[in-house]
C-alpha cells in the first residue's frame, strides 16, 4: 500500500477520497486548516511552504501519490483568496512534493479542477488564466478585483487544468515515471457547493445548472474517478482531464470531441 497526501481533506471531495483511501489501506496524509494531520493555509505562500516542507516530512521524502483537492466557490467574498488557494495553492503543492513523487511506487497525481472550466458563458478566459500561468500571483490578484465571482472561480480552474495538461508529458512528470491528470467535477453536494447555495445569486443560477442524469453529484462519486486516476489501472492515463459531472459538458459543448 502507498502514502498518499491529500489537500483539502477535512471535507467534501477530500475527505470522501481520503475514506477511499484509507479504506483500501494506503497511509493518508491529510493537509487542511483544521482536522487534518497537517494544518496550513494554502491561499498564502508560507503555509505553501510548511505544508510542502511538513508533508515530506512525514512521507519520508517519498510520495507514492498526491490530491490536490483544496479551494473554495465563487461565493467566497475574497476574490483574490479564490485564485490564491485554487490555482497558486494547487500549483504550489504539486510541483513543491514532485521530488518526493519521483522517489515513490508507481507514483501519480491528481489536481481537482471543474467543469465551470470550460462551461459556455462562464467566461473562464481572462487575463487571470495568464496570470496564473505565468506564475505571477500579485498579477493574478489583482486582476481577480476587476472580474465576478463566477470568473474567478473558473478561470482559476481553467489554470489549474492547462498547467496539468501542459506539465504531464513533460521530462519533469512523465519521464520521471510520474502521472499527472485531473478531474473536472461538476455541480457535487459539498459545503462548498452549499455555499453556492445558499447564495442569494449564486442559488439560483446553480439549481438552474443543467445536469442530464439529474440531480447533483456525490463526493464519493467524485473520490471513486480520483482513486482510479491514483491507482495503476490508470496507468496511460497522462495529462487527462476527466470530466465527472453528470453530463453537463458533453450536452454544452457535444461537438468539442
Amino acid at each position: 500500500m502507498g502514502t498518499i497526501a491529500i489537500t483539502g481533506s477535512a471535507s467534501g471531495i477530500g475527505a470522501a477520497t481520503r475514506v477511499r483511501l484509507v479504506r483500501a489501506g494506503h497511509q493518508v496524509i491529510g493537509v487542511d486548516v483544521r482536522d487534518a494531520e497537517i494544518i496550513a493555509d494554502l491561499a498564502t505562500a508560507a503555509g505553501r511552504e510548511a505544508a510542502i516542507a511538513a508533508v515530506r516530512k512525514a512521507a519520508g521524502n517519498r510520495l507514492d501519490g498526491l490530491v490536490a483537492c483544496a479551494g473554495v466557490g465563487p461565493q467566497t467574498e475574497s476574490l483574490p483568496l479564490i485564485v490564491s488557494l485554487n490555482y497558486f495553492g494547487a500549483q504550489a503543492v504539486l510541483a513543491g512534493l514532485r521530488e518526493a513523487l519521483a522517489a515513490g511506487t508507481q507514483p501519480a497525481a491528481v489536481a481537482v479542477s471543474s467543469n465551470s472550466a470550460t462551461v459556455p458563458g462562464s467566461e473562464s478566459d481572462t487575463p487571470l488564466v495568464a496570470a496564473c500561468l505565468a506564475g505571477d500571483e500579485d498579477e493574478a490578484r489583482r486582476v481577480a478585483t476587476s472580474l465576478f465571482g463566477h470568473q474567478v472561480y473558473a478561470g482559476s480552474k481553467l489554470a489549474l487544468a492547462r498547467w496539468v495538461r501542459r506539465n504531464a508529458p513533460s521530462a519533469e512528470w512523465a519521464g520521471a515515471g510520474i502521472r499527472l491528470n485531473a478531474v473536472a467535477p461538476g455541480a457535487v453536494m459539498t459545503p462548498l457547493l452549499q455555499g453556492g447555495l445558499d447564495h442569494p445569486v449564486w442559488g439560483p443560477a446553480i439549481r438552474g445548472f443543467p445536469i442530464p442524469t439529474g440531480g447533483f453529484g456525490t463526493p464519493d462519486q467524485i473520490a471513486a474517478a480520483i482513486t482510479f486516476l491514483l491507482s495503476p489501472d490508470a496507468g496511460f492515463c497522462c495529462g487527462s482531464v476527466v470530466f465527472v459531472d453528470g453530463g453537463t459538458d458533453a450536452m454544452l459543448r457535444p461537438d468539442q470531441y
